[in-house]
């Protein structure tokens, strides 16, 4: 079943997407070389404190930590640690959510330490983040949930990738429904899969949390003895970028961007919903 949000829940939702944007200003500040992956962690910890608000993935499942790190072959659900010291060049992704009177929000980024990246790492992320802000455009009335994953996946396949070959779009990983828990149904492909139809109808007050993950080479995965950490089975680097998303009778609501997904929405033709906080 998909749970369908009043204005005044999706105002809820606003305001726990805004608290996950906090954190990711507060981590990308501290993703520097020297760092470690626990520090970010305890980053997050105080952001939230600051908010009065919960996390959602400290507990879940039994995940020992705030939020996701995930370094360079790591392509989500990595944990922090103090034995993970962030170098020059590395890739990090992080998956971070909040909860505030029972409603969460959930976002994620690739952020690139330091310096020195090579044009394919710049790539692979600018690819990755734009491949959600298409599957974002696609988030309108009338559309169904597959229309979503075709906009992502057709948007990865259509950029061409430095030195050739094509991009990983992840398969066993994906985006879902948010609302009262962090994951919730519909389950969100990053591609097209016929054998499970087009999806649930786009209705206002459907919110979901649309997050692409992409690799530079193969889209199979493999997850680690601690049960949690998923790397690529190829080795190659991947990137991750997610937003929690809200259908309203105005349009897309961008929960967990500052403004509300505004000014890229605007890029792409597309009036995002008025914010029910401004």
């Amino acid at each position: 079943m998909v749970q369908i949000k009043s204005p005044e829940q999706i105002a809820k939702m606003r305001e726990a997407g805004l608290v996950v944007a906090a954190i990711h200003a507060a981590t990308r500040e501290a993703a520097v070389p020297g760092a470690t992956t626990k520090d970010l962690d305890q980053v997050a910890r105080k952001v939230l404190a600051e908010h009065n608000a919960k996390p959602n993935f400290l507990g879940y499942g039994g995940f020992p930590a705030t939020i996701c790190t995930s370094v360079n072959e790591v392509v989500v659900h990595g944990i922090p640690s103090d034995d993970v010291v962030l170098k020059d060049g590395d890739v990090i992704s992080i998956d971070c959510g909040a909860i505030i009177d029972g409603w969460h929000g959930d976002a994620a980024y690739t952020a690139f330490v330091g310096s020195g990246h090579s044009p394919e790492l710049v790539e692979l992320s600018r690819v990755t983040e734009e491949s959600m802000w298409a599957g974002i455009a696609a988030m309108k009335q009338g559309n169904r949930l597959v229309d979503i994953s075709r906009a992502i996946e057709t948007y990865i396949r259509r950029q061409p990738k430095p030195g050739g070959g094509k991009y990983g779009i992840i398969e066993d990983y994906g985006g879902h429904g948010i609302g009262t828990e962090m994951h919730m149904d519909p389950h969100l492909l990053n591609y097209v899969d016929r054998k499970r139809g087009k999806g649930p109808k786009l209705v206002p007050g459907f919110c979901l949390a649309i997050e692409p993950m992409v690799s530079l080479g193969a889209p199979r995965t493999e997850v680690l003895e601690d049960d949690w950490t998923v790397i690529t089975t190829d080795g190659t680097w991947s990137s991750h970028w997610e937003h929690s998303v809200a259908l309203t009778e105005q349009g897309p609501l961008v929960l967990t961007a500052v403004d509300g997904g505004k000014a890229k929405l605007a890029e792409l033709g597309i009036t995002a919903a008025p914010d029910p906080l401004a």
